[in-house]
């Protein structure tokens, strides 16, 4: 198995990466003269896409050690130490960057830049994979435009984004673009089962119903708490009847959001709070006097672990509405009669319901209004008054 195997229908990202990594190789090993490599990439694509996966597997093309490459092998094998250490994330010389944070700051970036100037230790590549660039805050994005400009000899930089447009101009004009689109809801039902050992007919439904989204395919396939808390968001549409079942509804999606918040920060706050009062020194315990001086740092940890919570909070309320308008588009198929298989086969007879007692055009603007939840979120409206906003609209139609 090559590290390419994990790039789920994107062929031409395929050829394109490992055409690049040989020349790398080339560049490595014999000095490469006249050598097209570059330093700077930038993978754009729809969420679920897979951005970071592609990232990922260059990155231990890039570090690949195989001995069958001397004999005109392409480099990338999957087995050899370079390959496995990059794709478990030990690798010396390869530094994944993602944040659970809304934003990734000036502070963290000068850091990462500070890394990237280092020479590998491995005497091959020093690669940084920014798996969220477009989280970048402007003052970030202006510390990282000089390393990406003139990189060091032997350093990569891996960039990831939704799009062109979420990168400043001023680097992805610096870098070279790789699109990536979104695979086929066959093959990402063809790789849980050959990979992750789905049982066909689930792997099948699952790829259907996040339209190849691979990351949220496989989470359904393997999470029954993830297909219940799905389940229960399709059933939203049908419970907008009165503005009574509206408001219920929004609370019930922002309490569900709010405890999937509170189930990660119990899983992590705790321990990161102890681990910085031991390294502060204070004594074991939680009512422990801290030692003084210390205030500021421990502050500093609230701040971060209540912005790691707003943005899972937000993270889950966005997968629901993402689940909520795949239902919407479901009901135009119906009343298009367009023929295709619908996504959400479950709640098949809803959507048929919805269909047979509205036109087109009420659809379009239910769909229209959770489209704008979205864009409300994310310009930090409060959770509840968005989520309300949004039912009242899906009832008006």
């Amino acid at each position: 198995m090559t590290v390419w195997d994990d790039v789920v229908g994107q062929p031409h990202v395929v050829a394109e990466l490992s055409a690049a990594a040989t020349d790398a190789d080339a560049l490595v090993t014999s000095g490469g003269a006249g050598s097209r490599m570059t330093h700077a990439w930038l993978f754009t694509g729809p969420p679920g896409s897979g951005r970071s996966t592609a990232a990922r597997a260059f990155a231990a093309a890039l570090q690949c050690v195989s001995p069958d490459r001397a004999l005109g092998a392409a480099p990338g094998c999957g087995f050899c130490d370079g390959c496995h250490t990059t794709l478990v994330g030990t690798h010396a010389d390869v530094e994944f960057v993602r944040t659970d944070l809304l934003s990734i700051g000036v502070k963290d970036t000068r850091d990462l830049v500070r890394r990237a100037a280092l020479s590998p230790a491995g005497g091959r590549w020093q690669v940084i994979v920014l798996e969220d660039a477009d989280r970048l805050t402007e003052g970030a994005a202006n510390v990282l435009l000089k390393a990406v400009e003139e990189p060091a000899p032997r350093t990569v930089w891996l960039l990831c984004a939704p799009s062109v447009e979420d990168a400043l101009p001023t680097i992805r004009s610096r870098c070279r673009l790789l699109s990536l689109r979104t695979p086929s809801v066959e093959s990402v039902a063809d790789v849980l089962t050959r990979r992750d050992g789905i049982a066909p007919g689930l792997a099948a439904d699952v790829a259907r119903a996040t339209q190849g989204h691979i990351g949220r395919a496989r989470r359904l396939a393997t999470d029954e708490s993830a297909r219940e808390r799905r389940a229960a968001v399709l059933r939203l549409p049908l419970r907008v009847a009165d503005i009574g079942g509206c408001l219920r509804a929004a609370q019930e999606l922002v309490d569900a959001a709010a405890e999937d918040a509170k189930a990660v920060a119990e899983g992590v706050d705790a321990k990161e709070t102890e681990e910085l009062r031991a390294a502060l020194g204070a004594s074991a315990g939680a009512g422990s006097r801290m030692p003084r001086g210390t205030a500021g740092a421990m502050k500093e940890l609230a701040d971060r672990q209540k912005r790691r919570s707003t943005r899972t909070q937000r993270d889950s309320l966005d997968l629901a509405l993402t689940d909520l308008a795949s239902f919407y588009r479901d009901v135009l198929t119906v009343q298009f009669g367009t023929g295709e298989r619908i996504a959400n086969t479950e709640v098949g007879d809803g959507i048929r319901q919805i269909a047979a007692t509205s036109r087109p055009e009420h659809s379009l603007r239910r769909l229209e209004a959770v489209l704008a939840c979205r864009e409300a979120l994310d310009r930090n409206v409060a959770p509840l008054l968005a989520v309300e906003a949004m039912t009242l609209a899906l009832r008006a139609g």
